[in-house]
């Protein structure tokens, strides 16, 4: 009777959970109560065995929590709820908040990071293609864009053409462009050297300004005599001639 007693006071505590005591709907024949009165405990003996079965699982979830706690804040190793054999849900808690507070705290300085590295990189683009205003930045982002787009097919065509891997870097490329050019220039410098019959260089001018102060003179006569003879081909000029003797 003073362990019914006893027990009945706990559960008319305000702290005890209402759906503990369930009076009994029949005859009670094991446990009468000074005043007679049944007692609705029959269901008790699988409610301690679930809070004992919570318990166990109460310090499972500490050690769980710990681990947790020790990967997000590895300097906190302090914990002198460690060696207790009973966890309360309060330690419990203490260990939730310090991580959501940490948590909340790196989320924070992230956006705060997040924020500097934006305006730094804004920054950096503006001093290397010399945009003096944030409204200006979109604009020269196209631009780039499209002249990189233009540099690019320019560059896959030049490898296609000079018939270069499509890895080369663009000094192989220009190198390759450098040597063509001299090869040309070399060629027409030959065609003229063999066009003109000499190979020094003030010979040629020479050539040039003899054929300078005659060529003028020559083509003023042909066009007289294509008008005299009324003929349009210069080749007409001989056979003309010929038939006025």
């Amino acid at each position: 009777l003073k362990v019914l007693s006893r027990i009945d006071s706990i559960l008319q505590s305000p702290r005890a959970p209402p759906s503990i005591f369930r009076p009994s709907k029949g005859p009670v024949q094991n446990y009468i109560k000074e005043n007679g009165q049944g007692c609705g405990f029959e269901h008790l003996p699988l409610t301690i065995e679930m809070w004992a079965d919570q318990l166990t699982a109460l310090k499972d979830l500490h050690r769980s929590l710990r681990k947790l706690s020790l990967e997000l804040l590895p300097w906190n190793t302090k914990d002198p709820q460690d060696n207790r054999e009973s966890i309360r849900v309060e330690d419990l808690q203490l260990i939730v908040d310090a991580i959501l507070e940490e948590l909340e705290h790196k989320e924070k300085n992230s956006r705060t990071q997040s924020l500097q590295t934006l305006s730094a990189i804004v920054s950096h683009f503006q001093k290397l293609f010399d945009v003096n205003s944030l409204n200006g930045v979109y604009p020269r982002m196209n631009e780039v864009y499209t002249k990189l787009g233009e540099m690019t097919n320019a560059m896959r065509n030049l490898h296609e053409l000079l018939e270069l891997d499509s890895s080369a870097p663009p000094t192989v490329v220009v190198d390759t462009v450098g040597k063509l050019c001299d090869i040309i220039n070399k060629n027409v410098t030959e065609q003229v050297q063999q066009l003109l019959g000499t190979q020094d260089i003030h010979s040629i001018i020479d050539k040039l300004e003899e054929h300078e102060s005659f060529f003028p003179p020559f083509q003023a006569l042909i066009q007289d005599l294509l008008r005299l003879l009324e003929i349009s081909n210069m080749d007409d000029i001989l056979p003309a001639v010929q038939n006025l003797k």
